[in-house]
């Protein structure tokens, strides 16, 4: 038995050398995608949309929505957060979405901004090369959102064509990720040309 101790160990030594190669991978990509990506580990969502500066507008439209309690559970989402510029050009219809009357639109409108699960910019763009394309998901309020890139550039286009593009400044918490956008997704606009 002796005899078959050594190369046994031998083996498995060797065996073992790739996993520690791909361990320092992996170890290496998560801090690149934590200095691309503000890691907020240590708080919900909730509480990073609440300190993040150029999402006031959607942080006011999640609290009037009565959607903000999801963002402290344990279940972890992607908001994708039109900045404040997107939601001053919606203009009086922006703040008509604010009122009471109107909150079943804007939390169908906010449904369509939410993902299950914990997207980073650098995830989706790990997808679209793995897709070499376009990457579909499907939004908490059960439309889809396409993901595409130009050059350096990530675009969302949701089913009524209305496009975005992904800004710096995501910000990743212990129950999911807050990606800015530059426009809010409206349904049911037409593509601009």
């Amino acid at each position: 038995m002796k005899h078959f101790t050594k190369p046994l160990l031998l083996l498995g030594a060797i065996a073992g050398l790739p996993l520690l190669s791909a361990c320092s991978d992996a170890s290496d990509t998560a801090e690149a995608d934590a200095a691309a990506t503000q890691q907020e580990a240590n708080r919900t969502v909730a509480a990073a949309l609440n300190d993040l500066p150029e999402t006031t507008s959607f942080n006011r439209a999640i609290s009037e929505s009565q959607l903000g309690s999801i963002f402290d559970g344990p279940a972890s989402y992607t908001l994708l957060a039109p900045n404040d510029a997107a939601f001053e050009a919606l203009g009086q219809e922006g703040e008509a979405l604010l009122t009471e009357e109107q909150r079943p639109v804007l939390v169908g409108l906010l449904r369509e901004h939410i993902l299950p699960g914990h997207l980073t910019p650098e995830s989706i763009t790990q997808a679209l090369d793995e897709q070499d394309g376009e990457v579909i998901m499907t939004t908490l309020g059960g439309g889809e959102v396409t993901f595409s890139r130009e050059g350096e550039t990530i675009t969302v286009t949701n089913n009524g064509g209305s496009t975005a593009r992904l800004t710096n400044g995501a910000t990743a918490a212990a129950n999911g990720v807050i990606i800015p956008l530059d426009t809010v997704l409206v349904p049911g606009q037409p593509p601009e040309d």
